[in-house]
């Protein structure tokens, strides 16, 4: 059975789909970033660095389950023709993290697209030519700023996943926070995108915020101010992440985050 954790009614559970080392050196990807900052990150999170001193990262997605359904958020680094075959390690193995949580697409009801970008959209819609949504009975959910600046974070993405996502009619957007019909929420987290969203499932004063690209690597949660060189807007992504980690709503904010090691960090 993959991580997983129990707030409630809820079970959050942490789907791998893939692990290895980013494109570029990590000082270019967090340029203001000090010695003494880095030194901080990889006491926190050491496996995030390999042999070679390059920044490794985890690719991953998360799976809400209640007696209520099944909320996938995000959809991993795809098959092997996937759109992030150019930089991620396919093929993802999500299709088989899924049958390890007892899950089959079908059971899948709700997709939370956090962003558009090609690591989180992989096994949305599979099939090349044929191109047809992997979990056929779900509505795809993604905020409409996102949609609209699609040309900016992602064009090949409008022919690959959005327009067969319309034809099957399985495509919703939002706008801003929104309510997903098993209880989660939809909280509007722009900056690494325009139009990024995290997921927030509560119970009592438990609370776990689903990120997304919110946070990236642990230098970002223990020094939030630090921008990413792939952030649209990095003074919206601040704010975002200050918004999300300062949280006052919860006694326990658990964050479960798609890159870094652990998959699930009590803040």
């Amino acid at each position: 059975m993959p991580p997983s954790l129990r707030i409630g009614p809820y079970t959050v559970i942490a789907l791998a789909d893939g692990a290895g080392p980013f494109f570029s050196p990590r000082g270019e990807a967090f340029p203001d970033a000090t010695t003494e900052q880095w030194a901080a990150a990889d006491r926190f999170d050491p496996d995030a660095l390999d042999a070679d001193g390059r920044w490794r990262l985890q690719f991953r997605t998360f799976a809400i389950r209640s007696d209520r359904g099944v909320t996938l958020v995000d959809a991993g680094i795809g098959p092997a023709d996937g759109p992030a075959a150019s930089w991620a390690p396919v093929p993802g193995a999500l299709p088989a993290s899924l049958a390890a949580a007892g899950i089959e697409p079908a059971d899948v009801d709700t997709v939370v697209l956090t962003h558009l970008h090609t690591d989180h959209v992989g096994w949305a819609v599979v099939g090349g030519e044929q191109a047809r949504p992997f979990f056929p009975n779900a509505e795809y959910l993604l905020q409409q700023a996102e949609l609209d600046a699609v040309a900016e974070v992602n064009p090949q993405l409008r022919s690959t996943v959005i327009d067969p996502l319309r034809r099957t009619d399985q495509l919703r957007l939002l706008d801003g926070d929104t309510p997903l019909r098993s209880g989660e929420r939809v909280f509007a987290t722009p900056g690494h995108t325009p139009g990024h969203q995290s997921v927030l499932v509560e119970s009592g004063r438990e609370l776990v915020a689903v990120t997304g690209d919110l946070l990236v690597h642990a230098i970002q949660l223990l020094h939030p101010e630090i921008a990413y060189v792939h952030e649209t807007d990095p003074e919206r992504a601040r704010a975002s992440r200050r918004q999300v980690l300062h949280s006052r709503t919860a006694d326990t904010l658990y964050l479960a985050t798609p890159h870094l090691t652990e998959p699930f960090i009590v803040r």
